[in-house]
């Protein structure tokens, strides 16, 4: 086990900037802060090694199981960084934990840092088992610099650990997971990069069920890690001459990373309400747009008239419960399984009222943020958890997984379902929100129903809506409430929203606090485009006014 001499020592070359305060965002442990040049050192490399330490703590805590770490700032610039820790099953970080990483990643000093690493030791009786992690970074300039600095941490806390090079954020939760159920009952998969592609590939076919797609779809990879990724992943789909998806890779330059997210990616389109200038897609074209780390997608096309049209997360939740009960049913499981939906404040009300007045299935609303919605879908048998900015997945409880392998079909066209259900199981990554999962989920969805776009689209009609990002001094004077419906404070500022959204036709809007930068975002929705606008704008003036 460590010694205070080697942690120290390791520490001593990752001293935390005095002047600056970490905290943890919506995605478990994640800082993405600027990664400029501060006092001779530079900002993230004492948090990376922090959580290093932590990672170690966790992995005893587990009995030894192994924990990854991500190296990633997903959607944000490329100059920024962040560092996400991921649970044995492939979950986030238990937020019971975060308090630990805050402890850690504050400590003033090397001597603090290893009082609180010592008595964390002694609060949580940790035994002394040889902690094991496994590590992966995304394409930022940065990372390798910080994998150093996770390094030392792992080395002074003796842990055990392997370095997987470029993932996605999704394939590292996948293999963590994989690793920590071999030979178990719940044995996920291979724990390879391979192993994730032959698993994925497998199921897709397996759920096309001999269905052609209906034309291609072109994927903006956000000049991130997705791009490579994406590219393996294709080598093992069919191919287009056996009937296979064709897949036209656009923006995946890694070899510049100053391109990362810019004028691209899922971020990018979603924020702007419209496509990547290199995606150049012809009318009622499929296309989608992943983010830099590829655990978020969206799509979108232009229709007959040229016009940009949004098929975000809610698009894609309403999809994919769609389909999932209507095979629940057809497969003879229907009055066995509880489909649900979990959605955010961010969800359109459109899509709201879509999900429980045409498909009639029960709705939860939670903060923003995997942790919350990954939570709330596990009160279901089959819970669909989609943001709006398209991070989602869908969770099979064990009970759901159980009835469907175990069910006898009664007619053929019940065993045809049946094992289109049995392989969405599969290719679904239920660890997490997995853009390369949900773009072929997406993908078997419209070839079963012989959709394009335009049909997905004219499921129902969303509220134009806006979202705003509003820079601001200190976002923790921001309190929200109401699953971040509302704000409690600055004291004032929700009757004054109330106020305004009063004065516009299906009005709502809100302003929450994001979870990795000093910014408020605030989303406006109403009656028209214009209305849409006006409300996001006026809004985002009281937010900055308040928040100077």
């Amino acid at each position: 086990m460590a010694t205070q001499e080697e942690i120290l020592t390791a520490s001593a070359k990752f001293p935390k900037p005095a002047e600056n305060t970490f905290q943890y965002g919506t995605a478990g442990v994640d800082v993405c802060i600027t990664n400029n040049e501060f006092n001779g050192s530079t900002l993230l490399d004492s948090v990376v090694f922090r959580v290093g330490l932590l990672a170690a703590l966790r992995s005893r805590f587990k009995n030894g199981q192994i924990i990854g770490v991500m190296i990633t700032a997903s959607h944000n610039p490329p100059d920024d960084n962040g560092v996400k820790l991921v649970d044995p099953m492939g979950e986030m970080l238990e937020a019971s934990w975060e308090a630990h990483a805050t402890k850690l990643a504050n400590a003033l000093s090397d001597v603090d840092l290893v009082a609180i690493y010592d008595r964390l030791v002694k609060e949580l009786n940790l035994k002394d088992v040889k902690p094991h992690v496994v590590f992966a970074r995304d394409t930022r300039a940065s990372g390798p610099r910080l994998v150093a600095a996770l390094t030392a941490a792992l080395d002074a806390t003796d842990t055990e650990y392997t370095d997987y090079k470029l993932l996605t954020t999704p394939q590292l939760h996948y293999i963590t997971r994989c690793l920590n159920t071999q030979g178990t009952p719940y044995d996920y998969g291979v724990p390879t990069e391979e192993g994730y592609y032959e698993k994925t590939a497998a199921a897709f076919k397996k759920a096309m069920q001999g269905r052609k797609p209906s034309g291609g779809v072109t994927v903006d990879c956000a000049n991130g890690v997705g791009g490579p990724k994406l590219r393996e992943l294709v080598k093992h789909l069919p191919p287009i001459s056996e009937g296979g998806l064709e897949i036209r890779i656009v923006n995946d330059d890694v070899v510049s990373p100053e391109r990362l997210n810019s004028q691209c990616g899922a971020d990018f389109v979603k924020t702007g309400q419209r496509a990547p200038p290199s995606s150049q897609a012809k009318p009622l074209a499929r296309c989608a747009s992943l983010d830099g780390d590829a655990d978020r997608i969206v799509f979108y096309f232009m229709d007959a008239d040229n016009n940009f049209r949004l098929l975000d997360g809610d698009r894609i939740a309403t999809l994919a419960a769609s389909f999932i009960g209507d095979l629940s049913r057809s497969a003879g499981l229907g009055e066995k399984l509880k489909v649900g939906v979990v959605q955010t404040a961010y969800a359109n009300g459109a899509s709201t009222d879509y999900i429980t007045s045409h498909l009639k299935l029960p709705i939860i609303c939670t903060n923003t943020g995997v942790k919350y919605l990954h939570h709330a879908a596990t009160k279901f048998d089959v819970g669909v958890y989609f943001e709006a900015n398209g991070h989602g997945t869908v969770i099979f409880s064990d009970l759901a997984l159980k009835r469907i392998g175990k069910y006898e079909p009664k007619s053929p066209a019940q065993s045809e379902s049946l094992e289109t259900l049995r392989a969405l199981t599969q290719l679904i990554n239920q660890t997490v929100g997995d853009a390369l999962s949900d773009l072929l989920l997406v993908e078997v969805i419209l070839a079963h129903k012989g959709w394009g776009p335009k049909e997905w689209d004219n499921t129902y009609t969303d509220l134009p809506n806006r979202l705003v990002r509003v820079e601001v001094t200190d976002r923790n004077i921001f309190k929200a409430v109401d699953a971040e419906r509302k704000l409690e404070s600055p004291p004032g500022i929700q009757q004054q929203i109330d106020g305004l959204v009063g004065k516009y036709k299906n009005g709502r809007s809100f302003a929450r606090a994001s979870g990795t930068e000093d910014a408020m975002r605030v989303y406006a929705e109403a009656a028209t485009r214009g209305e849409a606008d006006d409300l996001a704008s006026k809004v985002a003036g009281l937010v900055k006014q308040a928040g100077s």
